[in-house]
């Protein structure tokens, strides 16, 4: 078994009083994996700026110049933590979500809303009993 220590002592991070963590379910729940590393490196952008509610709302400018992306591979990154269920966004606000559970598969999420609309339809179809 592997024994830990600190390898530089007098580099140990604090926390400090501005608001900020990665949570290890990132890597645990395997959403890491989910994204490419432009999209991680904007996610960890937003995980640095936001407040305590995951909040930020840095302009697209702003975000293709700090990241050196362009306007459509910024695009393209945020849309693959949405779908990673990483953040929510509405032009300017980003919201970095929680991990509380895995995020359900968009396959997941059809089947849910066709079993949803099939009992809606089979307690519209069927009598009611006396």
């Amino acid at each position: 078994m592997l024994v830990k220590r600190v390898l530089c002592p007098a580099r140990v991070r604090k926390i400090l009083k501005q608001f900020s963590w990665v949570d290890q379910r990132l890597i645990q729940e395997h959403y890491i994996e989910r994204c490419d590393a432009q999209a991680l490196a904007l996610y960890l952008f937003l995980l640095t700026a936001a407040d305590a509610q995951g909040l930020s709302f840095y302009s697209d400018p702003t975000l293709v110049q700090r990241l050196s992306m362009s306007p459509a591979r910024l695009a393209k990154a945020r849309e693959e933590l949405r779908q990673a269920g990483l953040i929510a966004y509405e032009k300017p606000l980003y919201q970095v979500l929680a991990l509380d559970s895995p995020p359900a598969s968009a396959n997941t999420e059809k089947r849910r809303g066709q079993l949803r609309a099939l009992r809606e339809w089979l307690a519209e179809s069927l009598p009611e009993r006396p």
